[in-house]
């Protein structure tokens, strides 16, 4: 995480959108791994989730809410972007998701649950600041 606080800002936001698109299939290695063992259906792949492993079953369930999280965290790193952050705070926010989403889905899979919910806190504050330090940016400027 060292290199992305020693790119510009702008620089940083981009590279933490294209981290949180890989890390969205990061899961699904397992799950694709699971299909592999079962024998895969190709006629039916999303059938196949109920009768797989619970480990991968978790997997799938992380990858499905990464989507949702990179739907609220790509939009708020492209506000920060547009908006001009450029402050610790910002840099925090976004390098917390990036932190945050790769141990939820670790933590997910693994089935500790508390510690998951904790990793979707952190990276749902870091969305929230990134969303409230533009808008907070922009409204000045207005």
């Amino acid at each position: 995480m060292t290199l992305l606080t020693q790119l510009p800002m702008p620089a940083t936001l981009l590279v933490c959108i294209v981290i949180a698109a890989v890390l969205v299939y990061a899961p699904f290695i397992l799950v694709g791994a699971a299909r592999l063992q079962m024998g895969y259906d190709m006629s039916a792949p999303r059938t196949m989730t109920d009768k797989m492993p619970l480990y991968a079953q978790r997997a799938n369930w992380a990858h499905q809410n990464s989507f949702e999280s990179l739907a609220l965290f790509a939009p708020a790193a492209l506000m920060a972007y547009v908006t001009g952050q450029d402050s610790t705070i910002a840099l925090g926010a976004a390098i917390a998701y990036i932190i945050a989403r790769s141990l939820y889905s670790v933590f997910y899979i693994l089935d500790i649950p508390i510690l998951r919910s904790a990793m979707f806190a952190i990276g749902s504050l870091g969305i929230y600041t990134l969303f409230f330090l533009s808008c907070r940016t922009a409204l000045a400027l207005g």
